[in-house]
């Protein structure tokens, strides 16, 4: 059961990062009165949050232990896929202007 939680770990953390970012973004933009008005202090929050999720994968990688074999390899794969997932569908949110 540990290995299961170990492969979903990834996929798992990159929906919390990617909830919690755009709940921020959501958010900041209701406070907008218009797209140009998302100042620096709210793009900086965003970027912020962005790297902030991309970090908190970064020790969750030393918990995966170092075996060899295919079924040994799935959770660090996971890992992999969450953090390409979060640098990948977050970064467009962080640097644009637009809500």
């Amino acid at each position: 059961m540990r290995w299961l939680g170990l492969v979903l770990l990834g996929p798992a953390l990159w929906a919390v990062v990617f909830s919690l970012v755009y709940g921020l973004h959501g958010t900041l933009c209701a406070t907008a009165s218009g797209p140009e008005d998302l100042g620096r202090a709210a793009r900086l929050a965003l970027v912020g949050a962005w790297l902030l999720g991309i970090a908190a994968f970064l020790p969750v990688f030393a918990l995966i232990p170092e075996r060899s074999g295919q079924a040994a390899n799935l959770p660090r794969i996971g890992l992999w896929i969450g953090l390409v997932a979060t640098l990948f569908t977050l970064f467009p949110v962080t640097v644009t202007t637009s809500c």
